[in-house]
């Protein structure tokens, strides 16, 4: 059955929730309305639909992961992979107050290896107090030329954070499979870099965001452990509601970008 929200969507869209046919085709349709608001969830949704079946636990774990690289590919054109894939079961735990402290070893780690030129901040969940979260770090490398790896993409890897994937305007370095996933290491320019800053210190300041944001977090975590990228795309609808609300928060705060 075609989740409610899912079906306000179609009918957004101009879609007819009750007639929908080829679950891809149907997706992309939505996608060229609503962009990334149509989630790997509402593909999963729709091929459930599709196929009479309850759980999307009964579709195989290669057609799912085919599922979700095409829905990938379709958020972030120019996506490439490097490397094997896989990861650890989702776990959302309780704010550590560690975590800042961890944060900052990885930055004198990272200042070790790169360009002094370069400027590292910490977002994610992790970098907001009294939020839960994955207990993996995310530490933001901004630099002028995401492009020119040979500036950074040697220096990270020498401290044990491999590349993992390229988009445009950003590099995602993660431990290798098998490896604790202790942090994870995004590099981009400051555009890219700029609403995972805003999103984050709004989220500091507005506890009644944060506190619907570890809510859903948790909800997600509880139906997706086994797949982190359902996961993180099932938070895009509250991630992208909550940065306009931040942006206007910002333009009567005067903040500033870091």
């Amino acid at each position: 059955m075609i989740s409610a929200s899912l079906t306000e969507r179609l009918r957004r869209a101009g879609l007819d929730p009750s007639a929908v046919g080829d679950p891809e085709k149907t997706w992309t349709q939505l996608h060229d309305v609503i962009g990334s608001r149509a989630t790997l969830i509402d593909r999963y949704d729709l091929e459930m639909h599709h196929r009479g079946i309850d759980s999307i636990d009964e579709i195989p774990a290669d057609e799912r992961r085919a599922i979700a690289l095409r829905v990938m590919r379709a958020h972030t054109p120019g996506m490439e992979l490097v490397g094997e894939s896989g990861g650890d079961p989702v776990e959302v735990v309780a704010y550590d107050d560690g975590w800042p402290d961890r944060f900052q070893e990885w930055k004198r780690r990272l200042e070790t290896v790169l360009d002094p030129t370069v400027s590292i901040h910490h977002v994610g969940s992790t970098s907001v107090p009294g939020l839960a979260s994955k207990p993996v770090i995310d530490v933001l490398v901004v630099v002028t030329d995401v492009d020119d790896e040979r500036a950074y993409l040697p220096g990270i890897e020498s401290i044990g954070v491999p590349l993992r994937s390229r988009e445009p305007d950003h590099r995602y370095f993660r431990p290798s499979p098998g490896a604790p996933r202790v942090v994870q290491i995004h590099v981009s320019n400051r555009e890219w870099a700029r609403d995972h800053l805003l999103f984050r210190d709004y989220l500091r300041i507005h506890s009644d965001a944060r506190d619907a944001y570890a809510a859903l977090k948790r909800r997600l975590a509880a139906t997706y452990r086994d797949d982190r990228l359902a996961y993180t795309d099932g938070k895009t609808e509250f991630i992208l509601d909550t940065l306009e609300r931040a942006a206007s928060w910002a333009g009567n705060t005067g903040r500033q970008d870091d």
